[in-house]
């Protein structure tokens, strides 16, 4: 699947679901939960790019993390959680390796403080996972927002930067 190429925008409502989940895993991570929120979307809305329909789901995870909403709140998490941790050794997106990958090859002692970083970011927001866009960051910059992050202990917060990324 490294190779897949993502079909004509115009098209998408026209997919059958299976094709549409797999669109939204090149996107995103694969989820079910996220194709279940999103797949109706792609259904019944047109969009002009790629980028306005990452948007438009952007904004669907946007009114599940600022609703009042139990349910809401651990549906968002359950798409958020689908995001690999940092330093992961098995990760199904294609993007997400790419990424990881450039995490791997910064030659910086750091895996035990990933993983442990990890461990500690999980324990301060449960039902999280740390996800940031790390194209282009080295080790200790990703090491260090995580450190920032978990410092600011602030679940709301982290629930709007994981979808901002």
């Amino acid at each position: 699947m490294d190779s897949y190429k993502l079909p004509a925008i115009a098209t998408l409502s026209t997919l059958p679901t299976l094709e549409l989940a797999t669109i939204l895993d090149q996107l995103f991570e694969p989820c079910v939960p996220l194709h279940t929120l999103s797949i109706p979307l792609l259904r019944n809305q047109t969009f002009p790019t790629y980028d306005d329909l990452i948007a438009s789901i952007g904004m669907q995870l946007m009114d599940l993390a600022e609703s009042s909403s139990t349910s809401d709140t651990t549906w968002l998490e359950s798409i958020l959680a689908a995001h690999p941790r940092l330093g992961e050794k098995k990760i199904d997106s294609t993007q997400s390796k790419v990424e990881q990958a450039q995490l791997a090859s910064d030659n910086e002692p750091g895996e035990g403080t990933l993983a442990e970083l990890n461990a500690l970011y999980e324990r301060t927001f449960p039902g999280l996972r740390y996800v940031v866009f790390v194209n282009g960051r080295d080790r200790s910059t990703v090491i260090k927002d995580m450190q920032d992050r978990v410092g600011r202990n602030d679940i709301g917060l982290e629930r709007v930067a994981a979808i901002k990324v």
